[in-house]
């Protein structure tokens, strides 16, 4: 990236592409040895060498496209024959594109950099032996705020759920499933299987607090905070630490009663057009050098030792990107839990009136 730093959004509006599925040529396959690969993924989601690298040393041109949420990559690979090689689901979305037949196996010994991944990854609940995925990032959601304008360090999700304290200078994350489960956790329970009686306060509580909210974003609160329209907003830690850079008054920090934990992972759709490409490039993207040029550029926790291995101490020890064990033991992992809970997710959240459109200023 250069020292220059795109959301999301503000991407999509430099390149003036109001629609979805935009299409980058990351680089011409000087090679033409192995081909191009096709890949879906996250805006300002790879290393600042990725594409160039891949394309040196694997002979594999990169075309990425860009995606805002889950469900948006869901709907596409839904819709039919997407195209694409490799995508970037976050954890419960593998689950959900696993049974919908939407993803196919990997070949293990194809990725051998899979044994760089830290232990905590190479088993996890919702991929026990990692068949359908390999991790990229992982990510925790928590307050990114302003210091010389809030008092003190905000660490109750109740400043932004449940306070008028900071009326109109608020922001809450757009998802719906984030969004609920994390005032879940804010009154005391668990963040899935949530009991009628639960969600019934979750809408009251979404209702009562809607006009002390300035906006609804689609994950590029860091802008908004950065460019001074709010002054606490609810985001994921890479992201803050990413502006944090830029602006030393801007700070972040989970809330003492707990948040969530997320994963970002690395599948191959099931009717990729090059699937020997996409397993060549996952083994690359596992790779020591190549995952620490990922994480030096977008400052989100890697799951990969060897890339870790590589980074600063000012990257390993920062309690941003890396929350304390006694954070991270409050926090949580959630699964995908059906259709059914997700769509009733969405209804509450538009019958509380919370469904405004992406980063919309109230």
């Amino acid at each position: 990236m250069n020292g220059s730093r795109l959301s999301r959004r503000s991407l999509l509006a430099a390149l003036g592409a109001a629609g979805v599925g935009l299409t980058l040529s990351a680089c011409k396959n000087k090679h033409g040895r192995n081909g191009d690969i096709n890949f879906y993924t996250w805006d300002s989601y790879t290393g600042e060498h990725t594409y160039e690298w891949t394309e040196e040393q694997l002979g594999i041109a990169v075309n990425a496209s860009v995606f805002a949420s889950n469900d948006e990559m869901f709907a596409k690979l839904a819709s039919g024959n997407s195209g694409y090689d490799v995508i970037v689901p976050t954890h419960h979305f593998v689950t959900r594109l696993r049974e919908a037949g939407l993803i196919q196996p990997l070949d293990l010994r194809r990725i051998p950099n899979a044994a760089n991944l830290l232990p905590m990854f190479r088993d996890p609940p919702f991929d026990p032996g990692r068949h359908w995925s390999m991790p990229y990032t992982w990510i925790t959601l928590g307050i990114g705020y302003r210091k010389s304008k809030v008092s003190g360090v905000p660490d109750s999700w109740k400043w932004l759920f449940e306070s008028d304290r900071y009326k109109g200078r608020i922001a809450l994350y757009d998802q719906s499933d984030d969004l609920i489960r994390m005032v879940a956790i804010y009154l005391g329970h668990g963040p899935d299987r949530l009991a009628p009686a639960t969600l019934a306060r979750i809408e009251s509580l979404l209702i009562a607090q809607k006009p002390n909210i300035r906006a609804f974003h689609s994950d590029d609160g860091q802008d908004l905070l950065l460019a001074g329209d709010v002054d606490l907003v609810m985001e994921f830690n890479g992201d803050i630490a990413q502006v944090m850079k830029e602006d030393p008054d801007i700070d972040f920090v989970v809330p003492r009663e707990g948040s969530l934990l997320s994963s970002d992972c690395l599948c191959i759709p099931k009717n990729a057009p090059s699937p020997d490409q996409a397993h060549a490039f996952i083994n690359f993207i596992l790779d020591g050098k190549v995952g620490a040029d990922i994480s030096r550029t977008i400052l989100f926790p890697t799951p990969n030792a060897a890339a870790l291995a590589r980074m600063p101490a000012s990257y390993r020890d920062n309690p941003v990107i890396y929350p304390p064990a006694d954070v991270l033991a409050r926090c949580h992992y959630t699964p995908w839990e059906g259709a059914d809970v997700a769509r009733s997710f969405e209804e509450l959240l538009t019958l509380s009136g919370q469904s405004a459109p992406p980063a919309t200023l109230q």
